[in-house]
């Protein structure tokens, strides 16, 4: 947690650097709001500062209605974490908890439930179920601002277990009942509002679920270029010309199969602080677990300051770093996919053939060029062998019977380990990998030029210092690693 010193001069300064990091609860008035917040600076003593929005909700305080305190970026920290508690995190933004409740999560670390709720408690002030509580909470007050969904469907599409419980979490949290939320929203945006659905239910909007994805700091768009560049046919797509492109692809969630869409930050946008997103999912009980998912892919919870602040300090990454404020280092939607993609190359017609043999069609009829969910693990560890490369086939041997485990709460040290003891597996994929489908900010990969010794000094961002070296010149990149940017 951060210091008392640091938390107060960033309240006072409403340092948007810091939203997401911690959060400010006000004694005298039972609001709990981010740093940036825009409202009249409190005094110091009445300040209490907690890690979690679902810590200052397990307090008594209720979410500012001004700068909405639940919609901030992620901690940067749970993803530079690799212990129980930054696992735990990543696993319950995923959604773990709803589907498979405390013990599932506990399962998925390999510890007691009753250490995990420990660790979480002392750690981040909220245990897990309060942790799965506070997002419910969020995914419900987008669902009711964006969608004419019945406050019932929103209540189960949300993850609660009751009505009544929904309709208390929301009181206490945002001090309204969900029918008064909604009703302040229409009044506000009623302009804005996208038209219902012209088929199926009239409650979703034809184009899905509008979202702004929050993030910090500046964005460089480059993501989007890796993004093209990489785009598995089938299963993804880019739309439109450099400055307004969209990236558009196929998802397959817990509960069904869904499509999002991402709009590329234009020229005077790339200093806002959000992306915005469409997200059609065939149930909407997906929505936490494909936001998350898409964030990650986006990098979104990165803290570009952080990371400027360190590599900015080295003579070669310097000028690197002024010159592409921003950069991110995009993460995986589908962690099996991008596996599997690696290990083939990464060339178009190579996947292309895999997701038409063994993919899913995309339910209903194709969507632009979008025909297909990417193939599942057990499809491809059941196809004859003959019919893959033997790299494909032990990779998903491994992921399907858990030999290698690569999913949002994973131990990244024993994923890698797993990863080299495939065939075709070396230290350059295992760690591009570890880098993308793990989300980790702090891999070295084998560069020209750059020792692992001197590398060190870019800790804990060194991933962040390969996309800027590899960004900046090709001679950094062998031709392997020019398959796989």
């Amino acid at each position: 947690m951060i210091d008392v010193e640091t938390g107060y001069q960033a309240v006072r300064s409403r340092d948007s650097r810091f939203d997401g990091v911690f959060f400010t609860a006000v004694r005298t008035t039972g609001i709990y709001c981010r740093p940036s917040c825009p409202a009249v600076t409190p005094k110091r003593q009445n300040v209490t500062f907690y890690p979690t929005a679902a810590a200052a909700q397990g307090a008594g305080y209720r979410a500012c209605r001004r700068c909405r305190p639940d919609a901030v970026p992620g901690s940067p920290e749970w993803d530079v974490r690799a212990d129980l508690v930054g696992r735990a995190m990543r696993l319950i933004r995923d959604g773990i908890v709803d589907r498979d409740g405390v013990a599932g999560l506990a399962a998925r670390l390999g510890y007691s439930a009753r250490q995990v709720h420990r660790q979480l408690t002392a750690e981040v002030g909220a245990g897990p179920v309060a942790l799965a509580r506070a997002q419910r909470a969020q995914t419900a007050r987008v669902l009711l601002q964006t969608t004419d969904l019945p406050v019932t469907e929103v209540a189960f599409a949300a993850g609660f277990a009751s009505v009544r419980q929904f309709n208390d979490s929301i009181r206490e949290i945002y001090a309204r009942t969900p029918s008064q939320l909604r009703a302040v929203t229409r009044s506000h945006r009623a302009a804005a509002s996208a038209p219902p659905a012209a088929t199926g239910s009239p409650a979703v909007p034809a184009a899905g679920v509008p979202l702004r994805l929050a993030h910090r700091g500046p964005y460089d768009a480059a993501v989007f270029d890796l993004l093209a560049w990489r785009a598995v046919p089938g299963v993804e797509e880019i739309i439109g010309r450099p400055g307004a492109r969209t990236y558009r692809r196929t998802l397959r969630l817990p509960y069904g199969a869904g499509i999002a869409e991402v709009d590329e930050p234009g020229a005077r946008a790339r200093a806002g602080r959000w992306l915005d997103c469409r997200l059609r999912l065939a149930d909407l009980r997906d929505l936490t677990t494909a936001v998350q998912r898409v964030r990650g892919m986006f990098d979104l919870d990165a803290d570009p300051e952080a990371v400027a602040a360190s590599l900015g300090a080295d003579p070669l990454l310097a000028p690197l770093v002024r010159a592409a404020p921003g950069r991110r280092s995009p993460g995986a939607a589908d962690p099996h996919e991008l596996a599997v993609c690696v290990q083939l190359g990464a060339r178009p017609t190579r996947t292309a053939a895999l997701v038409t043999a063994y993919g899913d069609p995309l339910p209903g009829a194709p969507d632009g060029s979008l025909t297909h969910l990417f193939p599942a693990v057990d499809a491809l560890a059941d196809a004859d062998p003959a019919d893959l490369p033997e790299a494909v086939s032990g990779l998903a041997t491994a992921l399907a019977d858990g030999t290698l485990c690569l999913d949002p709460g994973a131990d990244r040290e024993r994923a890698h380990a797993a990863l080299l003891a495939l065939p075709g597996v070396g230290e350059w994929t295992a760690g591009y990998i570890r880098m993308r489908a793990l989300g980790d900010p702090d891999v070295y990969l084998p560069t020209p030029n750059v020792t692992p010794h001197a590398a060190n000094a870019w800790r804990p961002w060194r991933s962040y210092a390969l996309r800027y070296l590899w960004a900046s010149d090709p001679g950094h990149l062998t031709p392997r690693e020019q398959e796989s940017p």
